[in-house]
């Protein structure tokens, strides 16, 4: 049995990353040979199977024909014929149209090695055209590989623009474009995903709640960068710096959806942005059907970052408002992945991305505060249903005025010194 490792296996050794996971192609078989050395057939739309002892997947050699629009019409051919060759030039990347034998050599028929070096993503053959998962990927790819330096290749990225005025992105269902979208998310450098479908014109199509950003002005004293698209972008790298969570991620990058809507007289003011962001967000979550998680922390993002922001200015009882809202007594922790979405979005600014960020750590201690407030003593004073919430409150409000007091002396103190 002829068998290669193919695809990002073999890339990720040429370029001295960890290997995650190795996928086989097997030439010269048939799926009934296969099955009697002991693989278990696992494929639906085309023969792999799983190896009896490595548990990785070993697919046939095949070949594939476009037979529709969108990214389903595709007709696959394996057969014991197919040659290795043939396998590869049907991928996406010439990066991912490498094998490698069991002996170790590299197999490179169409110079994915060549474009190792020269940090380019380029396409195999004018078949990636007949695939628009395959924009997604692309741009998926030079998140990735954006911090080795990797850029779309020029003739790949035409072909892509050529891809979208075609309509073959319109094709995509919800299900694949968030799953793509998820795993950028999760990638080194999330924001290449974006500017690469902006550059091709697929980001108006998929995301026009993003792309209308762009061209956006904001205020220069407190957006140095001005365009409210750039801010996005630079949102998103901060928060890829401040967490690995890509709930925290999704709330930063869609924070500001409502600067989208404000209407040019208006600009570069954007009064009320968070109310009106909010049935873009809904609508863009809907659409794509994203998680209840991702959508929470991105609906309490956008509505209360401004108030996140001038913590230190609020009234406690203000702060303990915004901390109910915020499901902050609740169990878990989702005051920390707001925090996070809010600092990001206070250094994704020119010249901001070194300033500390105070009110994150406020906000932390008022918690403490006033979820340290004892619910047992009120109780027994006969508080109960309603009267029982609105003491809790007052309660609250004193604990949180109090740790107000104790962190201004100490920095007054501290200043002093």
């Amino acid at each position: 049995m002829r068998t290669y490792l193919v695809g990002g296996a073999v890339r990720d050794i040429l370029l001295g990353l960890e290997v995650k996971e190795r996928d086989w192609v097997v030439v010269g078989e048939t799926p009934d040979s296969l099955v009697a050395q002991g693989f278990r057939p696992v494929g639906k739309d085309f023969p792999v199977f799983l190896h009896p002892e490595t548990r990785e997947e070993y697919a046939l050699a095949r070949t594939e024909r476009k037979t529709a629009p969108g990214y389903h019409g595709f007709a696959v051919h394996a057969a014991p014929g197919v040659t290795l060759e043939q396998d590869l030039l049907r991928r996406d990347l010439t990066i991912n149209a490498i094998a490698m034998d069991t002996e170790g050599r590299v197999i490179d028929p169409y110079g994915g090695t060549r474009d190792l070096e020269a940090r380019l993503l380029r396409h195999v053959s004018p078949a990636f055209g007949e695939d628009p998962v395959r924009i997604l990927r692309a741009a998926r790819f030079a998140a990735r590989f954006a911090p080795l330096g990797f850029r779309v290749a020029d003739e790949t990225l035409d072909l892509m623009r050529r891809m979208v005025e075609a309509g073959e992105v319109d094709a995509l269902v919800p299900e694949r474009v968030w799953a793509e979208w998820l795993k950028a998310l999760n990638e080194p450098r999330p924001g290449g995903f974006f500017e690469v479908l902006r550059a091709c014109g697929a980001l108006a199509r998929l995301f026009p709640e993003i792309d209308r950003l762009f061209g956006v002005p904001q205020p220069p004293q407190h957006h140095p960068e001005i365009d409210t698209g750039i801010h996005t972008l630079l949102v998103l790298a901060a928060a890829a710096e401040l967490s690995p969570d890509p709930v925290v991620r999704f709330a930063a990058l869609t924070h500001d959806l409502g600067k989208g809507l404000t209407p040019p007289e208006h600009w570069p003011r954007h009064r009320g942005h968070e109310q009106a962001g909010l049935p873009a967000l809904d609508g863009l979550c809907h659409r794509l059907k994203v998680p209840n998680a991702f959508r929470k922390l991105a609906e309490k993002t956008m509505r209360y970052h401004g108030h996140c922001h001038r913590a230190l200015e609020l009234r406690p009882g203000t702060v303990v408002d915004l901390l109910q809202r915020l499901e902050a007594f609740h169990r878990g922790d989702a005051l920390e992945a707001f925090l996070l979405a809010c600092e990001a979005d206070a250094k994704g600014r020119t010249g901001f991305e070194q300033r500390p960020y105070p009110q994150a750590a406020w906000l932390r201690a008022a918690r403490n505060a006033a979820a340290a407030v004892p619910v047992a003593p009120l109780l027994d004073k006969g508080y109960q249903g309603v009267a029982l919430g609105e003491q809790l409150r007052r309660e609250r409000i004193r604990a949180v005025a109090q740790a107000r007091r104790e962190a201004f002396n100490h920095s007054d103190t501290a200043a002093a010194t």
